[in-house]
């Protein structure tokens, strides 16, 4: 199986990512800016799903096509 994120670039557990739009997160009153960098993804068994942590909301599940994977430095 692979995940790939919004301009087609291969995800892998333990990735970094960026949100590439503002997201609504369905049970929190939050939103997730674009540009929010999430750190050491998890991937699912789910092909467009992607499980993440961010500090203000526990059991973030993300879909693929809404991340962008950060660069290596």
């Amino acid at each position: 199986m692979q995940v790939r994120d919004a301009v087609g670039n291969l995800l892998a557990d333990g990735d970094g990512v960026t949100v590439v739009k503002d997201l609504k997160v369905k049970g929190a009153n939050q939103t997730l800016k674009r540009g929010t960098v999430i750190k050491s993804i998890r991937l699912t068994g789910d092909a467009q799903e992607i499980e993440c942590r961010h500090e203000a909301i526990k059991g973030l599940v993300l879909r693929a096509e809404f991340v962008r994977k950060l660069k290596p430095d």
